[in-house]
């Protein structure tokens, strides 16, 4: 057998004792990630569903200065409270989060609008309070489809027809798809995966180096009539199988918990069946070489179990950074971007939720490029290894 293969089992076979590994592998990464994944999805839906069907709740004060006013809001469904006090009582009340939102109408509002004047009104709210976002986009939306009204009323009352201060109708065309919409709320999947499959690999990495290390067996091992650049790439391969095993579970487990969200409500489809399972798989699994040869370069330098996990834990991160910039700014998918790893995939990744072809240019260029990243931190590792200070 050559002397890689021997060294890649010996590696299986020690981790598969090893309860963190397979903790690690197993169990946190492939279905950590997917149940806590879906767990904010749900709530997060829950809470937009409830909000939209909930009347809106809005204390007015000086109510009484527009009756119409009210009665409109009412007529709307808005469940309006009176609110004892003025408008600096408005300010305390809504800051002291006491109140979500509250419209003050000034005692001259009447008058204002018998004279043909602009009557001002004060919506107080608190932008910072993002549990009232919708409360505030639902008040404004109220209060400037009443204004529009009086405005028609007005031009009406002189013989004027209202569309003459609308000389442009926009009609809003939607092209997107119920798989494009999903993006809005699983648009950060692959950020899961990329970090289940990190994690699946991580203890692996430090026990082959850092621990062998720490424990003393890696001199005796250095010492068998093997190529050092064999048993480095028998430890990263054994790292890539754990990873490899991590992102097919992880996938899997997602494949299963996105059908317990509830897109459909909202208009969304899960474009995540066997097939696109299998395509996503196919997608992420030239970014395992490259992960399992970076956490074991960074290992190679520690002396110690616990210093190798400390800095894995934070090198684990760096792979995911593009991709949360990427979700952020909404990238769109370029030729350019496939040299980034980690954001290539990433990229491809949402084309597949989108339901778009993937571009085969893309596709092996992405591929090509996180396999030439690994073969290069593994031939960096295999250096670090010819070194004596490897012993030290």
């Amino acid at each position: 057998m050559r002397a890689w293969l021997v060294v890649f089992l010996k590696e299986l076979r020690e981790n598969a004792r090893d309860r963190r590994t397979l903790l690690s592998a197993l169990v946190l990464g492939p279905l950590g990630a997917p149940l806590l994944f879906t767990a904010l999805m749900n709530v997060t839906l829950e809470r937009s569903q409830q909000r939209a069907v909930q009347p809106l709740e809005l204390a007015v004060a000086g109510g009484r200065h527009a009756p119409n006013l009210v009665a409109f809001l009412r007529q709307q469904g808005a469940h309006v409270v009176p609110f004892a006090g003025d408008a600096a009582a408005a300010v305390e009340a809504v800051r002291a989060r006491r109140q979500k939102i509250v419209l003050v109408v000034p005692a001259n509002y009447g008058a204002r609008l018998r004279a043909g004047e602009p009557a001002a009104l004060q919506l107080v709210t608190d932008s910072s309070d993002t549990s009232a976002s919708g409360e505030r986009a639902r008040a404004g939306a109220l209060l400037r489809g009443y204004a529009s009204q009086l405005a028609a009323l007005r031009l009406q009352a002189r013989g004027l027809a209202p569309t003459l201060v609308q000389p442009i109708v926009i009609d809003d065309v939607d092209v997107s798809t119920p798989a494009g919409r999903a993006l809005l709320v699983i648009g950060m999947l692959s950020f899961f995966i990329v970090f289940a499959t990190l994690m699946g690999g991580l203890y692996v990495a430090i026990d082959a180096t850092a621990g062998e290390r720490e424990r003393g067996s890696l001199e005796p091992l250095l010492t068998t009539p093997v190529a050092r650049r064999d048993l480095v790439l028998g430890k990263v391969l054994a790292t890539c199988a754990y990873m490899l095993l991590s992102l097919a579970l992880t996938i899997a487990a997602f494949a299963v918990c996105l059908g317990f969200v509830p897109l459909e409500s909202l208009g969304m489809s899960a474009n995540f069946g066997p097939r696109v399972a299998l395509a996503v798989f196919g997608v992420m699994a030239p970014f395992v070489p490259l992960g399992a040869a970076l956490m074991t370069v960074v290992a190679s330098f520690t002396r110690s179990y616990r210093e190798a996990q400390s800095w894995l834990t934070a090198v684990v991160l760096v792979p995911t950074v593009p991709i949360v910039f990427a979700a952020i700014y909404q990238v769109p998918t370029r030729g350019a971007l496939m040299w980034i790893p980690s954001l290539s995939q990433h990229l491809l990744v949402n084309a597949l939720l989108r339901a778009e072809p993937l571009n085969a240019a893309h596709v092996a260029l992405s591929a090509g490029t996180a396999l030439g990243c690994g073969a290069l931190l593994a031939l960096v590792a295999a250096r670090l290894y010819e070194r004596e200070a490897i012993l030290g």
